[in-house]
């Protein structure tokens, strides 16, 4: 962050001031105050189970230059009527004090964060490059992500989430995109949105704020996404596998590990792409990138470069691990939605040719009315593709089981179980050297504990 005295901060955020104006914040801003450095700023937050405001002086002793508050405390601090507000406001005034710095922001219903990892990497080749750990894609992890970049930064890479129609627009009036990305549309918190068209809707809130002079860079096979170059002032940049898109993919393979090799092909020239990730969904979120890193200057040899040493930069997603005894574990824990359910799908299918594959599946949470018709067709398609076995965690997943049964060619085994420990004791009994085991759910089944078991089990 840049530093900036408190009177300032009070200005920037509306807040009243509490302390001397002439402190200074050098620090970056924190909302924990365990994560407090010198001279940071500790944004109190009252939350369901703890309130910040009383962690304030603790903060303050380890050195925080002071308090964002919703009350005065303490201490040093600015008081603000609502604190995730100031936050935002206080991001904002710090990127009108960057005026030479590029903002490059990407959304999606599935691939946000994969993405942003591979755009921060490639950009962060032509110069220092602040981008969001995780998934801090919301209204308080955008700010924060922002607040931690400074007059040398020169890229700011940001992902932008939403749960209905006007947040990525709140977060846009925070950080205006000179490069926003669309990946797709799809059916990730469809139960939310009430259907794809909203979906759409809301997400193209990211290029409606795109300026004159920036760059819309747009998915060509999603029809509802290419829709959105109506929708915004910048120039339209298509990244796709068809022939029209501007920058697309050209003779693309998989290897054993269903790794892509492709030509990366652009207006400035072609250049070939060896990805360390896995899955040709990782193909569209490559050339998403390539896109974004051509709008911010790269040439296509530097951007194919960067994509084939590019490496997963954030956990639980398509992270594939090989147990002593051959068992390839994939964890892909990290969330799940249809389309990334049936991506996943297609990666262990192609990973286990010759071998047996067995998908350990969850919830898939938000598909409201959808949701056990959704299931009931991923768990089809597990029999159809001719996957050893299928064990169904939870009951908010049962669906799936069901799917499965309605497939009378599948020679596969089925099994249901309640909880985590009972999914890792049924692969314990069923895997053999050589399989490959997938495990994927949304966030709030907790399966990334299903793989790690599956790893420290086979190490001890």
């Amino acid at each position: 962050m840049i530093p900036l005295p408190l009177a300032t901060i009070a200005e920037i955020t509306g807040g009243t001031l509490h302390g001397p104006p002439d402190a200074v914040v050098t620090g970056p801003v924190v909302i924990d105050s365990r994560a407090v450095e010198p001279g940071a700023l500790f944004a109190a937050f009252k939350g369901e189970r703890a309130d910040g405001h009383d962690f304030a002086a603790g903060a303050l002793a380890a050195g925080a230059a002071a308090v964002l508050a919703q009350r005065p405390v303490e201490g040093p601090c600015v008081v603000a009527a609502d604190v995730q507000e100031a936050l935002g406001r206080l991001a904002r005034g710090v990127l009108e004090r960057l005026p030479g710095l590029t903002v490059i922001a990407v959304t999606g219903s599935a691939g946000k964060t994969s993405t942003k990892d591979l755009i921060a990497q490639v950009v962060g080749r032509a110069g220092p490059t602040v981008h969001p750990p995780g998934s801090f894609n919301n209204e308080i992890g955008l700010p924060l992500t922002v607040l931690r970049a400074d007059e040398g930064t020169r890229h700011l890479v940001l992902e932008m989430g939403a749960r209905g129609i006007g947040h990525i627009a709140y977060l846009t009036g925070i950080a205006r995109p000179d490069v926003g990305v669309v990946l797709n549309v799809g059916t990730a918190h469809v139960g939310e949105f009430g259907g794809r068209e909203n979906i759409a809707r809301a997400k193209g809130e990211i290029v409606e704020a795109v300026p004159p002079g920036g760059t819309a860079v747009l998915n060509a096979d999603d029809p509802l996404v290419a829709a959105m170059a109506a929708r915004t002032r910048g120039e339209v940049v298509t990244f796709g596998r068809g022939p029209d898109a501007v920058v697309r993919a050209a003779g693309e393979t998989l290897d054993e590990q269903g790794r892509a090799r492709f030509t990366l092909v652009t207006p400035e020239g072609s250049a070939p792409v060896a990805l360390r990730l896995h899955g040709s969904h990782a193909v569209a979120n490559a050339l998403a990138a390539a896109a974004a890193a051509r709008a911010a200057g790269l040439a296509p040899d530097a951007v194919a470069e960067a994509l084939s040493e590019a490496v997963p930069a954030s956990r639980w997603r398509m992270e594939v691990t090989e147990r002593p005894d051959g068992v390839t574990v994939v964890n892909d824990a990290y969330n799940a939605n249809p389309d990334s359910t049936l991506a996943a799908l297609e990666v262990l299918v192609h990973m286990a040719k010759g071998r047996r594959a067995f998908a350990v599946l969850g919830e898939m949470a938000e598909l409201g009315a959808a949701s056990v018709a959704e299931h009931a067709k991923i768990g089809q398609h597990v029999a159809r593709s001719g996957i050893a076995g299928l064990v169904v965690v939870g009951a908010n997943a049962a669906a799936m089981a069901e799917g499965a049964g309605q497939v009378a060619s599948w020679t596969g085994e089925c099994v249901q179980v309640d909880d985590v420990g009972a999914a890792v004791a049924a692969l314990s009994e069923r895997l053999a050297p050589r399989d490959v085991v997938l495990v994927k759910g949304s966030r709030v089944a907790g399966l990334e504990r299903v793989a790690e078991a599956l790893l420290a089990g086979a190490a001890r």
